[in-house]
């Protein structure tokens, strides 16, 4: 019924020209705006027609922590019950590699069993790393961990890889057995996919209001939403991977006598690895991208370290604990993707237990050995001050000597964009009328993807309006739209470069994925600094944060043109210029629009972040109900820019999907 319905709405669309359906639409909007007295329920919507669900969110919580009882326990009890669990995980973390271990002797007496050395773990990582590998992912990991040693991070790296060692193996069990189940069951897998989708778009900082409201402020209640934010990509690579695991190999698996258990441990799971470790890497990078906001509801380590340098405007510091993140990040990206692509080992059982597992045990005796010798060498233990290196002096001195020399240049630019494009734009936005918008997306819907779509959108964007944050939604949308459409800009010229030249090809994928793994706290560093806070900041440091996606959908997009088709322009006569503009620019287009979405999702989610430099879009909403611990204020104005990137995301999908189809791509 619903391929008949859908078919129905397209060919009366189908009668209609899309220039026409269009014209009538924006007719209607003008007429709306026109005659805004005579139906301003239809341009302004009624603050009485809001419904004040923030507030039943509130209540409910407040409910279920104070009065809800499950027979023969509170809901609080079992919260506080989880946390202590928890809590006992990370202070077993927190002691390996951080604080150390207490043992008491008596009453009065401790024994101090001092944390692992930095020594130690570097050595006991370089041979990991040996193992995955070889030599050169080595020296990569104990480069990336002996500069976090040099550069004075080692403390602060510690306390974020104890919390990390316990939310990301969290992250991976849940996300694994969720998965599992919604491959074994198809009800639960159409009903965890819009879940996922919400979690993937909802703002961090959304995730932070009902975790600190249900756990409190500390370690515990960060590590639980680093946990929940790195969850679903694990939950999505699991369904995908054992949904391709080939036939035959499950087959074999029943005919050798599995049952259904035996079955998924030792057949399908083992044969899903590669996917799966995707969902790994996922779930670590994740969870460190998570570490800064974490740090404002109790974590400690390097996130509070750059949260406390923007907080003091300290550039230097800020920078350099935001790098020692990404080297962290890129660690361990590494290491989890070698594992993923390393081929089992067959190993011999009839070898004595030293010869199969011969780098395990020399990692332990290094740690051991070092350890030891920590009591007698301190250098050992840990790493003398006095050699510690910073460059905070010089960056702070270059971006004062920036400020000195280039203010009046840079505050005359940033004056002009704004009185002649931004605040105009953004007027533009608030004069529209909501019903109108609303219609305007529900036209392309029905255009892009059918009723379904078109119902999806209509009802996303009406949410918005009837919770009373659609002036708030439509400056968050001025803002993403002004920094996506300078990321294009940006970007796609990069990227069009890149497809053409091998070298610069291979030098934008390392610049590329080094900003992939910088936080996006530490992009708003530099950009306050130069530009002070307001829209301003917050719109270049949106572009610089999701400048990337465009840049790798673009190079890829025109790489992908077959190269058949290339060589048939070349016969048809064109030049160089005419096959970029008149045939791969054309086909990529779709990809490049993939990209584009990708540029909207990530300027989303650094929007609400952009909430400290001064904005007043939802992101503030997020922000301010996150510092009075408000779940309904947080949550309802979380779900609305989830809403915001779900719009998107389904209407470019929708168009990418057509447009390849048009093409015979697909």
């Amino acid at each position: 019924m619903s391929s008949t319905s859908s078919g129905s709405i397209s060919g009366v669309l189908g009668r209609w020209s899309g220039f026409a359906l269009w014209t009538i639409a924006l007719a209607v909007t003008v007429g709306m705006f026109f005659a805004r007295d005579i139906v301003p329920w239809a341009v302004d919507y009624p603050t009485e027609w809001v419904i004040p669900l923030k507030f039943y969110v509130s209540d409910f919580m407040k409910w279920l922590i104070h009065e809800a009882n499950f027979y023969f326990f509170t809901f609080k009890q079992f919260t506080r019950g989880i946390a202590s669990v928890f809590n006992f995980f990370l202070d077993v973390s927190f002691g390996v590699l951080s604080e150390g271990v207490e043992i008491p002797l008596n009453g009065e007496t401790f024994f101090q069993i001092p944390p692992l050395s930095w020594t130690a773990l570097v050595a006991a990582l370089v041979i990991v790393a040996y193992s995955v590998r070889d030599w050169t992912l080595a020296l990569l990991v104990g480069s990336a961990f002996i500069y976090l040693v040099v550069f004075g991070q080692w403390k602060s790296a510690m306390v974020t890889l104890s919390s990390i060692v316990v939310a990301v193996p969290l992250g991976i069990g849940g996300g694994l057995m969720l998965g599992i189940i919604a491959y074994r069951h198809r009800w639960f897998e159409k009903t965890i996919t819009p879940v996922l989708d919400l979690m993937q778009t909802v703002p961090v900082f959304a995730y932070l209001v009902p975790v600190l409201f249900l756990f409190g402020f500390g370690p515990v209640a960060a590590m639980t939403s680093t946990m929940i934010y790195a969850l679903p990509p694990m939950v999505r690579c699991t369904m995908i991977a054992l949904q391709h695991v080939p036939t035959e190999i499950i087959e074999f698996g029943r005919m050798a006598g599995c049952s259904q258990r035996q079955l998924m441990r030792k057949v399908m799971i083992p044969s899903a690895r590669p996917t799966l470790m995707v969902g790994v890497n996922q779930v670590i990078m994740l969870s460190l991208n998570m570490v800064i906001i974490a740090s404002m509801i109790g974590a400690g380590g390097l996130g509070f370290d750059v949260l406390h340098a923007l907080r003091r405007l300290a550039i230097g510091e800020g920078i350099e604990a935001g790098a020692a993140i990404t080297v962290l990040a890129i660690a361990l990206d590494r290491l989890s993707q070698a594992y993923a692509v390393k081929p089992p080992v067959r190993i011999e059982k009839k070898l004595g237990f030293i010869k199969r597992h011969p780098h395990l045990l020399a990692a332990i005796a290094i740690i051991a050995v070092a350890t030891i010798s920590g009591f007698f060498v301190p250098a050992i233990a840990n790493y003398p001050e006095g050699l510690t290196v910073t460059t905070g002096t010089v960056l702070d001195r270059l971006v004062s000597w920036i400020n000195i020399n280039f203010f009046d240049v840079i505050d005359a630019v940033k004056s002009w964009l704004l009185l002649n494009a931004l605040i105009p734009f953004k007027r533009f936005l608030l004069l529209l009328p909501w019903m109108a918008v609303t219609g305007l997306l529900a036209l392309a819907g029905a255009r892009l993807g059918g009723w379904r779509l078109s119902i999806v959108a209509a009802a996303m964007s009406t949410f918005i309006a009837v919770t009373g944050n659609w002036e708030k939604a439509m400056i968050s949308t001025y803002l993403i739209g002004v920094s996506v459409v300078a990321a294009s800009m940006i970007g796609i010229p990069i990227g069009i470069w890149a497809a053409g030249n091998d070298r610069v090809h291979r030098a934008a994928q390392v610049v590329i994925d080094t900003l992939q793994t910088l936080p996006a706290f530490v992009y708003l560093i530099p950009v306050v600094m130069l530009f002070r806070v307001g829209e301003f900041s917050a719109m270049i440091a949106v572009v610089a944060y999701s400048l990337v996606p465009i840049i790798r959908y673009t190079d890829h997009g025109i790489r992908q043109v077959p190269q058949s088709i290339i060589e048939a322009a070349t016969a048809a006569g064109c030049n160089r210029r005419q096959k970029l503009w008149k045939v791969q620019l054309p086909l990529a287009l779709p990809e490049i629009m993939l990209g584009v979405n990708q540029t909207i999702m990530l300027g989303l989610s650094m929007l609400v972040i952009t909430a400290l430099v001064g904005t007043r879009d939802l992101g503030q909403e997020v922000y301010i109900a996150l510092t009075k611990a408000d779940t309904g204020r947080g949550l309802v104005a979380g779900v609305c820019v989830a809403f915001i990137a779900m719009i998107s995301d389904r209407l470019i999908s929708a168009w990418s999907a057509l447009r390849k189809k048009q093409l015979g791509l697909i």
